[in-house]
């Protein structure tokens, strides 16, 4: 709940990212895709700000969902570079498996209980990775896409979107 006001007791709901339109790519559905990304980081923010037996009930469930939902944007992200012929696709692809590989393992210090993980620099560090490859390599990836449109040379490509549930991946033809 957000409320207004210095009544005592009561706390205001604040947020570690917000989404701004500086940060569009200019696809819709990537632009959806990473805004959901931000509220999955919010809500790891809240679990954290929550107390100690809220950080450990909402921070896993809510971290798995995160790592769920990370697999299923990257596949939409790779499936249109890939349909596109983007010229970054392998370094693109990469950035995606190098961010995996990094969240699966602070995933193993949580679930191990190293001491050294700390769930809200997890979280920032979570921030700090979406900003900047939304702003640099997905602006990349939007603009290269943008201007084949306006180069007309996406007229007669049709894209279509279908979620695999069970795969937590797309299929774009």
């Amino acid at each position: 709940m957000t409320l207004k006001g210095n009544a005592v007791g009561v706390t205001q709901k604040r947020d570690v990212v917000v989404w701004q339109n500086s940060y569009s790519v200019k696809l819709k559905l990537v632009d959806e895709q990473h805004m959901h990304l931000i509220n999955l980081t919010n809500k790891l923010f809240a679990a954290c700000m929550a107390g100690k037996e809220k950080t450990k009930t909402v921070f896993f469930e809510t971290i798995r969902e995160a790592v769920d939902y990370v697999g299923y944007h990257f596949s939409t992200e790779e499936k249109l570079m890939q349909r596109v012929n983007y010229p970054e696709f392998a370094k693109h692809k990469q950035e995606h498996l190098d961010f995996v590989r990094e969240v699966l393992g602070k995933l193993e210090e949580y679930t191990t209980g190293n001491k050294l993980f700390a769930p809200l620099s997890f979280v920032y560090f979570l921030r700090d990775w979406i900003l900047h490859h939304v702003a640099v390599s997905d602006r990349k990836m939007g603009d290269y896409i943008l201007m084949l449109h306006r180069n007309g040379e996406l007229q007669k490509m049709t894209v279509k979107v279908k979620k695999d549930e069970a795969a937590n991946r797309v299929h774009i033809k």
